[in-house]
């Protein structure tokens, strides 16, 4: 029997129930995703967004959601004793295998909570946990350039922290009544697309962590 893991469950499991039973017997590890959305809002379209989009991710694909909204504003006098919120985060990006940012777009660029867990993540110098963790982004908004600047500047940002993110295909996208359906998931127009960039980025996971 194999046990399909994904959306915000995930996040409660143990690293032993993180594995997966294989149809021959045996366990097949799991592959953790550390997924980071952008947005506090209860109603989040990124969240909504961030859980329709792991449906799509393969069995051996565990996604858990970082929580991000309950950390101090970060202050270099902390570096040197982070506080557990911050430690917390850390050792959950430290253990994942991959990155997936889902964002909004404010103000033409990323929402300052995401920065703050950015900045927090990767210090004191030399003790960020973000380098060679291989990331995917994307985000949605009811705008008509979707989160295009904030995705730029976000790549800016996990450039210097020697983040590789993958490439193509971009995904900016507009939110609209049909765009999810009426469980949650990824329309029947929009969902081959999507199941495209899901394959493309198991592969780049993947690619990196075999490395």
């Amino acid at each position: 029997m194999v046990l399909h893991i994904t959306g915000r469950s995930a996040s409660q499991l143990s690293t032993i129930e993180a594995l997966l039973f294989c149809p021959k017997g045996g366990f097949m590890s799991q592959t953790v995703i550390a997924v980071i959305v952008g947005s506090l809002r209860k109603d989040s379209y990124n969240r909504k967004l961030a859980d329709a989009l792991t449906r799509l991710a393969p069995p051996e694909f565990t996604f858990k959601h970082i929580e991000i909204g309950d950390l101090p504003l970060y202050n270099q006098d902390d570096d040197a004793n982070q506080a557990p919120t911050v430690q917390r985060l850390k050792d959950a990006i430290r253990s994942a295998d991959g990155l997936l940012f889902v964002t909004p777009e404010y103000n033409r660029s990323i929402p300052g909570v995401l920065k703050n867990a950015i900045d927090h993540a990767s210090r004191p110098p030399g003790q960020s946990v973000w380098g060679g963790k291989p990331a995917g982004i994307l985000g949605i908004s009811i705008g008509q350039i979707g989160t295009a600047l904030a995705q730029q500047h976000l790549r800016n940002v996990l450039a210097f922290l020697d983040v590789p993110t993958i490439g193509q295909p971009e995904m900016f996208l507009q939110v609209n009544e049909n765009f999810f359906d009426a469980d949650g998931n990824i329309g029947q127009g929009s969902k081959a697309f999507f199941q495209g960039w899901m394959d493309r980025y198991v592969a780049w996971v993947k690619q990196h962590i075999a490395g």
